[in-house]
């Protein structure tokens, strides 16, 4: 089996673990009740998307 020679870099492995982040969800604000939503879904307070009752 095959050992590395060398030891990585702590450069060298951050690099690698750039996009190992977590990411909060983007939230709006429902036009209609005000309340946070996520983009592009339906409100679960009021029940309304695009400015139209769903619910």
């Amino acid at each position: 089996m095959a050992v590395p020679f060398r030891r990585v870099s702590s450069t060298r492995r951050d690099k690698r673990r750039t996009h190992d982040k977590l990411m909060a969800p983007t939230l709006v604000v429902c036009p209609e009740c005000g309340e946070l939503k996520l983009a592009h879904r339906v409100c679960k307070h009021c029940g309304s998307y695009n400015n139209k009752k769903i619910k």
